[in-house]
């Protein structure tokens, strides 16, 4: 049994996602066959399964698998015990990524109580915790009540764990991204100077986790339009990924796609071309054809179409990218809003008023429901 949990987590790792749900359904029939249906063996496996689902995109399965797991937990353990802590921050990311915001919150608020109860006020996986609570914050745009979770979490890391293991790293990441979104770059760059020097130091320059941490920091460079210093990390990000995780990694195609999209903020259209294709290609691989990381792709090179003027070519995959995320993530998901948005403005450039007016309207509808009539995303102007 174990073995086989263990084969799961090691292809998990590796991204091969199809290979780890036969394992995992395989370990989770083992499981419920071996004795009780709410035993710790069902328990991993459900848990196992559930995430690759998320990983997939497969958020219908996952959901059910969580709730389930969720069940298992509050009935063969004591309600504040921090296993159930885990279940309800597992839902809770899985609702998060679907821009379920408002079903996320009290779950995430759950675990976190749990935690500090069971482990104490100060203990790392309370900080992780936070930081969880605190990225949900963020996705709403909510930084005034990010902001606070945010360095807490980092003073409890600093002071359990020492000022430079590489779970301060992820800290320091998550308030520069903080800072950033703000605008706040002169406050944000030295924190993620500070985390890629940690993980670099304790980890290795080669280590995954630095990847992480020049992803960060191309994002800062770019949002202030320095695409040429962005690149530069992330050539080196996507360097060392494939290095550690092979060509075909997720994790691989993550970084062709940022470092099209910077070529295409460049104009270097042929360059970005080629890199959207091929993390398509890696993404349509693991994924399938039809998961909400394939539209951002979809979308992406849509647009570097439409900057080529192939406008046919753009509306065919725009279009198509705007079904994928309607089907995997429902009619009003904040990432359904932006595809309608941009579309809507491409309307209004062509002068197709009718057109540009229906998708914004309903663009707009989505993102005051999901993220409040207040949030930054509903108030900036439409053209």
């Amino acid at each position: 049994m174990e073995t086989l949990n263990d084969e799961v987590e090691s292809l998990y790792r590796q991204g091969q996602y199809d290979r780890a749900v036969v394992l995992a359904k395989k370990a989770l029939q083992v499981a419920e066959q071996e004795g009780s249906p709410y035993n710790s063996s069902v328990a991993v496996s459900l848990n196992n399964l559930a995430l690759l689902y998320h990983k997939q995109g497969k958020y219908a399965e996952a959901e059910s698998l969580f709730k389930r797991l969720l069940a298992i937990s509050e009935k063969t353990l004591d309600p504040d015990h921090p296993r159930v802590s885990t279940s309800l921050n597992n839902l809770a990311l899985l609702y998060n990524d679907q821009g379920q915001y408002v079903k996320a919150e009290p779950l995430f608020k759950r675990s976190l109580s749990i935690l500090e109860k069971a482990l104490g006020p100060d203990h790392p996986d309370v900080a992780t915790s936070l930081n969880n609570l605190e990225m949900l914050y963020q996705n709403q745009g909510q930084y005034a009540n990010a902001e606070p979770l945010c360095k807490r979490a980092l003073s409890i890391l600093e002071k359990a764990l020492g000022p430079d293991h590489p779970d301060v790293a992820t800290s320091l990441n998550n308030l520069a991204l903080l800072y950033s979104n703000q605008g706040q770059y002169a406050e944000g760059e030295p924190l993620c100077k500070r985390a890629l020097a940690i993980r670099e130091k304790a980890l290795g320059p080669d280590h995954p986790d630095v990847a992480i941490s020049l992803d960060t920091l191309e994002r800062l460079y770019q949002n202030q339009g320095q695409y040429a210093k962005a690149a530069a990390r992330c050539k080196r990000s996507l360097a060392i990924r494939e290095k550690a995780l092979g060509p075909d990694h997720l994790d691989v195609a993550a970084s062709l796609k940022t470092l099209a999209l910077l070529y295409y903020k460049q104009r270097k259209y042929v360059e970005a071309d080629l890199l959207y294709e091929r993390s398509l290609s890696i993404s349509g691989k693991a994924l399938g054809l039809d998961q909400p990381d394939l539209a951002t792709s979809l979308n992406n090179l849509a647009m570097l179409y439409y900057k080529q003027g192939k406008y046919a070519d753009f509306d065919l995959l725009y279009k198509h990218s705007l079904a994928i995320r309607e089907k995997a993530l429902g009619p009003d998901h904040p990432d359904v809003a932006t595809s309608l948005r941009t579309l809507a403005m491409l309307y209004y450039k062509q002068g197709q008023y009718a057109d540009f007016e229906l998708h914004y309207k309903r663009s707009l509808a989505i993102r005051e429901k999901a993220l409040g009539p207040d949030h930054p995303d509903v108030t900036q102007k439409g053209t």
